[in-house]
């Protein structure tokens, strides 16, 4: 006998109780959304994050969401989300999947819900905040990985048919999707090893022929039109190995980008990483610097507070 959307849906409130306790807003079935620290900081008339330095993104017009928020097939020990796999949670939620537009109404929604509370605070930048809630561009990232929706095609369609810009985040495990996609605003694959070997330790992947998967994927973006990036998370004494590896698998992948950024020891993966695990701007930049000269990228643009750097390939 098949369980009861109630029954079911009670097996993950207590994976759901942690998110939420983590600013996290559950929507529907199995997504979320989590308004971040830079969009709370532009609103108050700070400056935009990294993303708005590199790329133009307005900071305070940014949604941050996931359309599966349950749904990974590694378990990456710098990840500083709850993962499902380490606290005895279900990794799939089997009761359905919600449909692209109900899931965009709802995140947008939440949004809106989450940044309302802002109008009564006096350091609130009044133009900032009124845009805000008409938000123009969706990272689809935060938790989980989103190829494991198996709508997201129209996932990225619906943004756009609203008038939003995409930037997909993708750890790389699932290539069939990204090969029947609508391309985004920009796709993100992450590339956190120069080889299997470190990749193991480091992502900790539950399915077997991972590294394949995500090489493939690499593969794919020469295929796509947009802007590609490669984002690599830099450990100090995990995975700062090796630039030649790295070098390697970049110069094959041809990304528009290269995103070198510092693992910073916050959420969940302080109970997996030491403090000093998180390397400092300097050693960021050195180590994109030995990628850079490998490759004929150049190093064009840097953050120190974000602890990141942009390689590029067009100058």
């Amino acid at each position: 006998m098949n369980e009861s959307p109630e029954r079911a849906a009670g097996t993950f409130e207590g994976e759901y109780k942690v998110l939420r306790a983590q600013g996290y807003h559950i929507v529907g079935r199995h997504s979320a959304v989590k308004t971040c620290h830079w969009t709370k900081e532009a609103i108050l008339g700070g400056e935009h994050c990294y993303k708005g330095k590199f790329y133009g993104i307005e900071s305070h017009r940014c949604l941050q969401m996931t359309p599966a928020v349950s749904r990974c097939p590694n378990m990456c020990v710098y990840c500083w989300r709850v993962l499902p796999h380490e606290h005895g949670f279900p990794s799939v939620d089997d009761r359905g999947e919600d449909s692209p537009e109900e899931i965009v109404e709802r995140v947008i929604a939440a949004q809106k819900s989450a940044l309302i509370g802002f109008k009564g605070n006096r350091r609130v930048n009044m133009v900032r905040f009124q845009e805000a809630l008409a938000p123009k561009h969706a990272a689809i990232s935060l938790s989980g990985e989103p190829t494991e929706y198996s709508m997201l095609d129209g996932l990225i369609c619906e943004f756009g048919r609203r008038g939003m810009t995409t930037f997909l985040v993708t750890n790389g495990t699932n290539p069939g999707r990204l090969m029947e996609i609508t391309e985004p605003t920009q796709l993100y694959v992450s590339l956190s090893a120069p080889s299997e070997e470190v990749y193991r330790s480091v992502c900790r992947p539950t399915l077997g022929g991972s590294w394949g998967k995500l090489m493939e994927s690499l593969s794919l973006l020469r295929s796509f039109s947009c802007p590609t990036v490669i984002r690599m998370t830099a450990i100090r004494g995990l995975n700062m190995v090796d630039p030649e590896g790295y070098s390697r698998i970049i110069s094959k992948s041809s990304p528009t980008y290269v995103e070198v950024k510092a693992y910073m020891h916050v959420g969940f993966s302080v109970t997996r990483l030491g403090y000093e695990c998180m390397p400092s701007h300097e050693e960021v930049i050195q180590f994109a610097r030995e990628i850079a000269k490998r490759t004929g990228y150049e190093l064009v643009k840097e953050v120190p507070i974000s602890r990141v750097a942009l390689l590029s390939s067009i100058g």
